[in-house]
């Protein structure tokens, strides 16, 4: 995505806007949360060219609203705020929401409201490229839950690694966040493997795959 230049996002969202039957001007507006810098102008560009309207950036046109009570707030990424607004909309108070996407990031929302901080950790295919890539003799293998922690062959052990090592990772993160909080908030689970390990988690309690374009059309809304 980030070598496409404007005229090749804007064809390529011509097709799968077309390919679902949606036209430019059945779309009010478009709201964008992004932490890929290079990619921002282009993605503006195309999709205001498309739509035939202004696109608002969370962060540089439009202001999350939620206050963020860390040591550097402008360096908190959008999509973690985005998140948290939607949790907090959900839950009506305090949350923690986990987000499978490039990383993996556990962030809390306070009962007020409020961001309040979390951690990042390398995401799920990040690590096992690199696993794959600077490992010859290990196979790519099936991201999938296997029966058991122990595994008798080459691809089971490597599945459960990946499975058991990431639950056991986000569990721990969740379970410090827990103890430091001093509450247990209901845990939310969304990015595109959030499916894949809302079952291996002891503390995940809630899925929501749109969660950030929840949180998005909040901010939108309430503009």
């Amino acid at each position: 995505m980030s070598h496409r230049t404007a005229d090749e996002l804007f064809i390529l969202l011509s097709g799968l806007f077309g390919a679902a039957g949606i036209k430019a001007e059945d779309i009010k507006g478009a709201i964008i949360c992004s932490v890929v810098p290079p990619v921002d102008r282009n993605i503006k560009e195309a999709l205001s060219a498309f739509l035939g309207k202004d696109v608002l950036f969370v962060g540089e046109d439009i202001i999350a609203p939620m206050p963020i009570i860390t040591d550097n707030p402008e360096e908190v990424g959008a999509d973690r705020i985005v998140n948290a607004i939607a949790a907090h909309d959900i839950f009506k108070g305090a949350a923690i929401v986990v987000d499978f996407g490039t990383a993996i990031t556990v962030d809390l929302v306070t009962e007020k409201g409020e961001y309040a901080g979390g951690a990042i950790a390398p995401g799920v295919g990040i690590s096992t490229e690199a696993l794959f890539t600077r490992t010859s003799l290990l196979p790519r293998v099936e991201l999938k839950r296997p029966a058991r922690v122990l595994g008798t062959n080459t691809i089971e052990a490597i599945q459960s690694g990946i499975y058991y090592g990431f639950s056991g990772l986000v569990d721990g993160i969740i379970k410090g966040i827990i103890q430091e909080c001093g509450q247990s908030p209901p845990v939310m689970a969304t990015g595109g493997l959030s499916a894949a390990f809302k079952d291996g988690s002891r503390f995940i309690t809630h899925m929501d795959e749109f969660l950030t374009l929840k949180g998005l059309n909040l901010i939108y809304e309430g503009r």
